[in-house]
């Protein structure tokens, strides 16, 4: 009974806000029709995100372009942008690494590398190719470009909520590929079950624990 009360707690919040999180995911797939010099902006801050609140990576990101560091910036000034981001060192190398692999003489080529067909395999190939991403920054990043319909981001706001509403048992101490696509897969199974698609649940789920929708 009080799990029957929880979803409809959540649907019902579902219905208040659905037509906000329809509008962000609106703004996700805008973005993918754009530059790519933006579509890189998203990626670096998914690359920030990892145990740092997304508000200040973004604040991070935007600084950053502010100042032309993103795309040309040394690790020293960069990392220096990064105070309000956990392990800024490591953080930089990663925009950097980031950069090289992006950027040519004609500016940044970012979706060369994206087969919008096969959304799993790209995620493969960002997860395996480029620095500081694993399967939930590489989701994130998908999903913020709005290919993300059919994979989740399995941060730990949404992973508490999975066990809230009885998805998982538990949450793992660590997730490996094998893990990580499991738990997708049940996550992908509740969103039909209850008719909200993956990035509606991911917002919503995100919201319900902030208190505001965000990316």
């Amino acid at each position: 009974m009080q799990h029957n009360d929880e979803l409809n707690e959540l649907l019902s919040s579902y219905r208040k806000k659905r037509y906000q999180i329809k509008k962000k995911l609106k703004e996700f797939k805008d973005l993918y029709k754009g530059k790519d010099e933006h579509i890189f902006r998203e990626l670096c801050f998914c690359i920030l995100t990892p145990q740092s609140k997304a508000i200040y990576c973004d604040e991070a990101i935007k600084e950053l372009v502010r100042s032309g560091l993103l795309s040309k910036g040394g690790k020293s000034d960069i990392r220096a942008s990064l105070s309000r981001v956990r392990f800024p060192n490591s953080k930089a190398s990663y925009l950097i690494a980031a950069r090289k692999a992006f950027k040519n003489s004609r500016g940044f080529d970012v979706k060369s590398k994206i087969d919008e067909g096969n959304i799993p395999k790209t995620r493969e190939w960002f997860v395996k190719n480029i620095k500081g991403l694993g399967y939930k920054e590489a989701s994130h990043f998908l999903r913020n470009i709005g290919l993300g319909d059919n994979i989740a981001i399995l941060d730990i706001h949404i992973l508490r909520n999975l066990k809230r509403y009885r998805v998982i048992n538990k949450i793992p101490s660590s997730i490996s590929r094998k893990i990580y696509l499991n738990i997708e897969n049940k996550m992908r199974v509740f969103s039909q079950k209850i008719g909200i698609s993956l990035p509606e649940l991911d917002l919503l789920f995100w919201s319900n624990q902030t208190g505001f929708i965000f990316k």
